[in-house]
């Protein structure tokens, strides 16, 4: 394992990433805002899953496919920017943006977490350049004489998602709180499910017209 010199020095760049506004903060944001601290959540935990699955292919040199074939890193940037762009119509065309209107107020949250929380990942997955940065960052401070390099990247993946839950979580509070305040009137949650399509259109456009540089 790297020493804790190394883990300390990581953390440090994890915090300055996690707390640069980006995507997902922007995601995340936007869903607690016009959904609710669950939604919030339920998506930050899908983009977690997926930041686990980015580590995973950059450990056993799954990532190394979209430098090495252009034509792979484009297919899901493209499939990526086509997901949210459906995202997008499902945000402003739903009665309801938060859940299904049948069913239990529990079956009701479930549902909403599970839906949320698979987007959040598809989205995570979607995105080709999310695996060239761990693929970038993550081996600067892999040892890997101190023990298995896969561990290791598990292990600042873990980290990452930890100060990333830390930032976020602040995020949803903030957000959803906002959103509950300004969610009285019929109006303002159709301004919501509309802010929230065109984060989705910002997104997918970002996305697709975006390089690997």
């Amino acid at each position: 394992m790297p020493d804790i010199s190394t883990l300390l020095l990581f953390s440090v760049a994890a915090l300055a990433l996690t707390a640069s506004p980006g995507p997902d903060m922007l995601l995340i944001a936007s869903r607690s805002a016009a959904q609710g601290r669950i939604a919030g959540l339920a998506t930050w935990s899908g983009i977690a899953a997926g930041t686990y699955c980015h580590a995973l292919a950059a450990a056993f040199g799954l990532t190394q496919l979209f430098l090495a074939v252009p034509v792979a890193y484009d297919a899901v940037r493209y499939a990526g920017a086509a997901y949210l762009l459906y995202l997008a119509w499902k945000a402003v065309t739903s009665k309801d943006p938060s859940y299904e209107q049948t069913g239990s107020a529990s079956i009701r949250k479930t549902h909403t977490a599970t839906v949320m929380f698979r987007q959040g990942l598809l989205t995570n997955l979607l995105n080709p350049k999310m695996a060239i940065f761990v693929l970038a960052l993550f081996p600067q401070f892999i040892v890997p004489e101190t023990g298995s390099v896969a561990v290791q990247i598990m292990v600042l993946a873990t980290i990452l998602n930890t100060i990333g839950f830390l930032i976020n979580g602040f995020i949803i509070l903030s957000a959803s709180r906002i959103g509950s305040i300004l969610s009285g009137s019929k109006w303002s949650r159709t301004l919501s499910q509309y802010l929230l399509g065109t984060v989705f259109v910002g997104l997918a456009l970002r996305l697709a017209f975006d390089n690997r540089k």
